[in-house]
């Protein structure tokens, strides 16, 4: 399985995307029971779960940062700097969005 994490504009087209296997990133993200995370925890890995700039900026980016002491590998840091710096895009314009797409 493998998630698309999309930059897209407001109609839904999309701008970039990262596609990563299901695996690792779901080991990273916190488990959806866990109130610590506000935000990251309803990432659903087999539906969608899409962030407005707001969310990304002021939840979504605090929270990925507390990732990075999860990360096992330097592939485990390679992924989650490439979804932050996809995430920082969406901050660049009005009507950008950070999309999840489950498998």
């Amino acid at each position: 399985m493998a998630f698309d994490i999309n930059r897209e504009d407001e109609d839904g087209h999309v701008i970039e995307s990262l596609e990563f296997d299901t695996g690792p990133l779901s080991r990273l993200l916190p488990d959806f029971r866990d109130e610590s995370f506000h935000c990251l925890r309803f990432i659903d890995p087999y539906g969608n779960t899409t962030f407005n700039r707001f969310q990304v900026e002021h939840q979504f980016l605090p929270e990925w940062k507390r990732l990075y002491d999860r990360a096992e590998s330097r592939d485990d840091r390679r992924l989650l700097r490439a979804v932050e710096h996809l995430a920082r895009r969406c901050l660049e314009d009005v009507h950008l969005y950070l999309k999840f797409v489950g498998d």
